[in-house]
């Protein structure tokens, strides 16, 4: 690791972890897994002695050439960005943060992405291999540092939205890619109906576009690739510049649409180019309509079920009192296919058999 990125907080604490996890298995003792603890609303609450990864921390290995990162997981997400950022590359799938404290562990766990992820992919795709700290308090090793050591089952990626209840991420490596040469960010006003036409009408096309939302009356672009592509095209689809910090501002859900509110806050995952759905509340568009943010306060029975008819799911993130992210669902995620929950439960016991990791994080009963 070049001496451009080691930091005088860098820690190597997986021995510490390890003999903790080791101590708690023994004793079926339940663990609550924490790294910045900044996205604790998406999951159900655990109860349980805490496993903090936040001294656990460092960039281990980058290789900007070979667009290889390996860091552990305690690391804030604003650390190894800022890393990145001065070589000139990024997280293409664009993490959301919900905090400065938030870290590549819960990045891992939740495996959320942001605007970016339809066009260029979600966490896990760039998840090139993990250090797993098992129930007996071993480092073990899956996947690699290069997409071709990627075989057989993968169960580095098979981490990412696990939400800890497998075992203990302690190490990441991924693929990272250069930021593009140019940007640039469209506001739109037209209704939505228009703007849900126009998207499939571009989708279609070799357009530069790398996120796309629908808010407030008006369809959000942005553009990004070579400086002359993303130039014809702006000039192509006209519209005003959008103000600086937008997508970000929705990656990390502090646009005002997700102010205070005393309704939850859904995210829906659906298909593309799926109609607006007949449900009471508010709509955000994102993802070009693949993820759509709604404030309800319909059953949640009827949410989930419309978003099922269509292929889709629905995932409960609570409500806001404060600034901040959401506080979280007592049920947050849709119920497990009987054969779908049977697999879960199967894996669970092979690799936490005594349920020490996280217990209940997901469903009850997992």
């Amino acid at each position: 690791m070049s001496e451009t990125y080691a930091s005088p907080r860098d820690r190597d604490a997986s021995a510490e972890l390890g003999e903790q996890i080791r101590q708690a298995d023994a004793t079926r003792a339940p663990l609550r897994i924490v790294g910045g603890d900044t996205r604790g609303f998406f999951g159900r609450t655990v109860e349980g002695t805490p496993l903090s990864l936040a001294a656990h921390r460092g960039i281990t290995h980058y290789d900007p050439v070979e667009l290889v990162v390996s860091v552990r997981a305690g690391t804030p997400l604003a650390e190894l960005e800022a890393a990145l950022e001065a070589e000139g590359q990024m997280l293409a799938c664009e993490p959301p943060r919900f905090g400065e404290a938030s870290t590549v562990g819960g990045m891992i766990a939740t495996g959320l992405s942001g605007p970016r992820r339809p066009w260029a992919g979600a966490v896990r795709d760039f998840v090139l291999g993990t250090r797993v700290i098992d129930r007996a308090g071993r480092e073990l090793r899956f996947g690699g540092e290069v997409m071709k050591n990627v075989a057989g089952y993968d169960l580095s990626r098979l981490m990412v939205g696990a939400q800890g209840t497998l075992g203990v991420v302690g190490e990441v490596s991924m693929k990272v890619l250069p930021k593009p040469a140019a940007s640039a960010s469209l506001h739109l006003d037209m209704p939505l109906e228009k703007a849900l036409d126009r998207l499939t009408e571009w989708g279609r096309q070799p357009l530069p576009i790398t996120a796309a939302a629908y808010a407030g009356g008006a369809l959000h672009l942005r553009l990004e690739g070579g400086s002359s592509s993303v130039a014809a095209t702006r000039e192509r689809l006209g519209g005003d510049d959008l103000e600086d910090g937008f997508w970000q501002a929705l990656r990390d859900l502090r646009l005002p649409f997700f102010a205070d509110d005393a309704r939850p806050l859904w995210r829906l995952s659906l298909p593309n180019h799926t109609p607006p759905l007949a449900l009471a509340g508010d709509t955000l568009f994102d993802w070009a309509g693949a993820q759509r943010w709604l404030k309800s306060d319909a059953d949640a029975e009827e949410i989930r079920a419309a978003a099922s008819r269509v292929g889709g799911h629905a995932t409960c993130l609570g409500t806001r009192d404060a600034e901040g992210p959401p506080q979280g669902a007592a049920e947050p995620f849709t119920p497990l296919a009987p054969v779908i929950a049977k697999y879960h439960r199967r894996l669970k016991a092979e690799l936490d058999p005594n349920g020490i990791f996280n217990p209940g994080r997901l469903y009850g009963d997992f």
